[in-house]
């Protein structure tokens, strides 16, 4: 039964939220949402970090400083959506602030993530809720290729078994989220980047959305 509050979300107004493992998709959809929509886009900027591409080469050594580096580069940017006017356009992120936790759980060892997690209590980002989280699946093998298409050399280090754990984490994290309306996306079968159908139907999709868990699974249309 629907709430009495329970109504369509207004893509014209709030706060998006793309997320989704590595090579999924969530910045090219993002981008495309805030430019139909007239929205700001808000990006996480990973190629700014100086530690990822050592990450890649060498997981071990380079996890805890990209992890940090990350952690203050996304509380900057969520610090900064804070301080903007309530009565503001709609916002498109490819991001949540949660993803960093969750990061840092797959990628630390023992000793790094205790010391991630008291640099992260002393952070105090108090992180504002989207509107809408739309979350991008696809299974590893999709992930690898698309992360080969797209080029960037150092990405091609990146091994199934830690896309396998990003993948699994991203699940469990979303299997037990309820902190805003959810829309869970099979992007192994569609392309709402490249394929204007798709994109249309999800955006139909997104403007419907009331609370509460909702998929996106388009049937393949027959031709």
């Amino acid at each position: 039964m629907s709430k009495p509050d329970d109504k369509p979300f207004a893509v014209r107004r709030g706060y998006i939220a793309v997320e989704g493992p590595i090579g999924v998709g969530k910045t090219s959809l993002a981008t495309r949402l805030a430019h139909s929509l007239g929205g700001e886009l808000l990006l996480e900027q990973a190629y700014d970090n100086p530690f990822l591409e050592r990450f890649y080469q060498n997981p071990r050594q380079a996890a805890l400083p990209a992890q940090l580096y990350f952690l203050f580069q996304r509380a900057r940017q969520i610090n900064a959506l804070r301080q903007t006017d309530l009565f503001r356009p709609l916002r498109v992120a490819d991001f949540m602030m949660e993803k960093d936790r969750l990061f840092a759980q797959a990628t630390l060892d023992e000793d790094e993530l205790r010391l991630y997690e008291q640099v992260y209590a002393q952070t105090a980002v108090q992180t504002p809720q989207p509107d809408l989280v739309i979350y991008l699946q696809a299974p590893v093998e999709v992930l690898l290729a698309r992360i080969a298409r797209r080029g960037v050399s150092y990405e091609r280090m990146i091994e199934s078994a830690y896309l396998h754990r990003l993948t699994n984490a991203y699940a469990d994290f979303f299997h037990h989220y309820d902190d805003a309306p959810l829309l869970i996306v099979n992007a192994a079968q569609i392309d709402p980047v490249s394929n204007d159908q798709d994109y249309a139907l999800l955006l139909e999709r997104i403007a419907s959305m009331r609370s509460g868990r909702h998929y996106f699974n388009p049937l393949p249309i027959a031709l």
